[in-house]
């Protein structure tokens, strides 16, 4: 198993920045894919990003050149810069690391192991 802790969130005007960061306990297998999720209030979770073992990342349509997600495996901790911010974009970030994460799910049985989340608040 593995602990997650996410921390970054805050409140931000529409148009400004945010960078999340998702600390891991541990060195994970390298066949293990790590994501952002984020639920809005009275909404499901759903997929923000996940990223692959050779770097490469799905992002949601939702985010798409606007969030930047990357990883810094020396210090097993996973960053999301979210840029343009949206009111949209609001809800509580989670990370999440497991085999075969999918950024097409939805739900918190998409993954085995979550941090305790971290709210984000857009206003216009």
């Amino acid at each position: 198993q593995v602990q997650l802790v996410e921390s970054g969130g805050g409140s931000v005007q529409a148009g400004g920045s945010l960078r999340l960061a998702c600390v891991a306990s541990k060195v994970l297998p390298s066949s293990y894919y790590m994501g952002w999720f984020r639920q809005a209030p009275g909404k499901g979770r759903e997929g923000v990003v996940v990223i692959f073992s050779d770097g490469s990342a799905s992002y949601a349509d939702s985010v798409k050149g606007r969030f930047t997600v990357s990883k810094h495996d020396a210090k097993n901790t996973l960053y999301l810069q979210m840029m343009s911010l949206k009111p949209e974009d609001t809800g509580v970030y989670y990370c999440a690391a497991d085999l075969g994460l999918s950024i097409y799910c939805s739900g918190d049985s998409c993954s085995h192991n979550w941090g305790q989340g971290t709210q984000v608040i857009v206003s216009s």
